[in-house]
This record gives C-alpha cells, structure tokens and sequence, in this order.
C-alpha cells in the first residue's frame, strides 16, 4: 500500500503542471491544447509500444478496445478541453479547487467496491478535505485581485471546471475498476496502449480543426509562440501523460478506489503550489489553511485504509478479502474468466 500511495503523490506532482500549461499558451485556444498535447502523447506512448507489440498485441481484445477508446475521450480529449478552458476564463486556482473535489466524488463513487472502507470510518477526513476545499473557494472570491471578468465568463469557467470534474471522477472509478479486472495487462502496458489510442483520437481531433475555416478555432500567432506551443506539449506528453498516467494505473492496481480516489487530491495541491511560484507570491493565509487541511484529511484516510481488514461483498454477506493489494486476484476473489477475442 505505502508503494500504490507514493505513486499517486508522484502522478499528483506530475499532473499539477498540466493547470500551468494554459496559463503558459493564453493564445492558443483549449480544442487545440488538448488536441496538441494529446497528439504528442501519442506519439511518445507509439514510440514505448514498439518493443513491446509482439507481446501485448495478441492479448489485446475488443472490449480492451471499447474500454481504452471510452476512457480516453473522457479522462484526456474531454477533461483537458473543460479544464483548459475553465483556466483561460477564470484562472488556475478556481479550476484547481473545483477539480479538487474529485478525492470525494470518487469516494462517494467507489463506496462500494471492493476494498472500500466503510464511509462512516471516512467521515471526518473527508471533512477536513471539504473544509480545505471550502477555504480554497472563500480565498478565490474574496482576495483583492480575483475579480477579472464579467459574470457570464466566471458562470462559464465554473461550468467547464465542473464539466472536468465529472470527466475525471468518471474516469478515475471505471479506470480503477477495469485495471482490477483485467489480468493481461500491466499497469504500464495499459499506459502505453491507452496513450497510443488518446494519439490517435487527438490527431483526429486535430484534422477536424484542419478542416474548419481559417481563423474560426485559432486565431493566427507568431511562429516562436508555435515552437512554445509543441515544446510545451512535448514536456506535458512525458511527463504529466506517459509518466503520470503510468505512476497512476500502478497506484490504481495497488490501492483500493476510495483511497486511490483520495491520492487526487495531490494533484491539487501541486496545481496551486507551481500557480504561487508562477505567480511570484507566497500563499495567502486560508490557502495555507487549505493546504495544510487536504494534507491532513488525505493522510488520516491513509491511516484509516492501513488499519481497516480489506472486505468484499459475496452474496448476500461480507467475508474478508485474501487480497490486500486490492487487485482482485485473490484467492477466492479471482475474476470471472470471461472469453477474449483478439483484435
């Protein structure tokens, strides 16, 4: 378990850059940072799957297929497009904290799946992140300097923000449960082959800005900013996707999903902190506060997880689960067999 949480504190770390990039490319506009960035993660991911093909190919199915399509279109093209557009309109921190709330959608989510820890056994550190995220937000609206734009692109922003919260939570409950079902496929394998889809479904997004009229996505900028633009996107495809993505699926086949759930919280914090350095300021009192209180609350959860017996649902009873690594590969726990049929 303390091995599934340093790579969520580490995938955390690594996402947090993706709330900067933005801020980085305000004049760029958010369908082509995700279709850019997600064409470079492509292209990376093909680059690792080379020498693995030969044997990940054939254990590849249709539904592995269906699954990697689905999740890619919602976890990176669809997440990264209302997030990207949530911080052109209101900026990083609101984005951030909205975002933030994902430790407990995805909590609330996966209470009952195996591994889950009783939510009453939850209920205070769970709290203590909801206060920390309540800090966040009273900080945003009422700090001198946060109150650029008129109400309908701060309602908008707040909307594209809660649009990638709902992308991710979904995501990172059925990512989580399909990498405890499946046995084929390493947490990397599963990476790499995710990305080589996300490729591809972001270079078919950007033929279809090709194809729109001059000027209707993309307004037109000076060639260095198109160098800043694919060099940004490169350091993003390696480090926040390929590696990030990797830490993650390792995390998620090492963790239960109401802990694993919780490790997102990282992400946020990261996010504001590279938001301060960017910004040239130190944090503000209720944004200490709020730091201090997601940190506390996620790591009384860990505690809670590393002291509770891992249990699962057979029948119409509760019996302990032979598998503590929550993989689901247990003895008594094994997954149902199910019939595979190479693509």
């Amino acid at each position: 378990m303390q091995r599934g949480v340093l790579y969520g504190i580490l995938a955390g770390a690594l996402w947090g850059t993706v709330f900067v990039v933005p801020r980085q490319l305000p004049d760029f506009s958010p369908l082509l940072l995700s279709a850019g960035r997600y064409v470079m993660y492509g292209l990376v991911s093909l680059a690792a799957l080379l020498p693995m093909a030969r044997r990940v190919w054939p254990r590849l199915t249709r539904a592995d297929v269906v699954a990697l399509v689905k999740l890619a279109l919602a976890g990176n093209l669809l997440y990264y497009l209302f997030l990207a557009t949530a911080i052109h309109l209101v900026g990083i921190a609101p984005a951030s904290l909205i975002v933030g709330v994902l430790p407990v959608t995805v909590t609330l989510l996966g209470r009952r799946d195996h591994g889950a820890v009783p939510l009453r056994r939850l209920a205070l550190p769970l709290a203590m992140i909801a206060a920390g995220i309540a800090c966040i937000n009273v900080d945003v609206f009422t700090a001198a300097g946060n109150g650029g734009g008129d109400v309908l692109t701060k309602l908008t922003g707040i909307g594209c923000a809660v649009g990638a919260l709902v992308c991710w939570s979904w995501f990172a409950v059925e990512n989580a449960r399909y990498l405890q079902r499946i046995t084929h496929f390493s947490g990397n394998e599963w990476s790499v082959l995710w990305g080589v889809v996300t490729g591809a479904l972001g270079g078919a997004l950007w033929l279809a800005i090709t194809l729109l009229p001059a000027g209707s996505v993309q307004a037109d900028v000076a060639a260095s900013r198109w160098t800043t633009f694919w060099q940004l996107n490169l350091i993003l495809a390696i480090g926040a996707s390929w590696l990030g993505n990797g830490l993650w699926n390792a995390a998620a086949k090492r963790l239960p999903l109401t802990l694993s759930g919780q490790m997102i919280v990282f992400e946020t914090l990261f996010a504001l902190l590279y938001g301060f350095v960017y910004d040239h300021r130190l944090p503000r009192p209720l944004e200490i506060a709020a730091i201090v209180l997601l940190v506390a609350g996620v790591s009384w959860s860990v505690r809670r997880h590393a002291g509770e017996p891992q249990r699962t649902a057979h029948g119409d009873g509760i019996v302990p689960s032979a598998d503590p690594a929550g993989t689901g590969t247990g003895n008594g726990n094994a997954p149902t067999e199910r019939r595979r049929t190479a693509v």
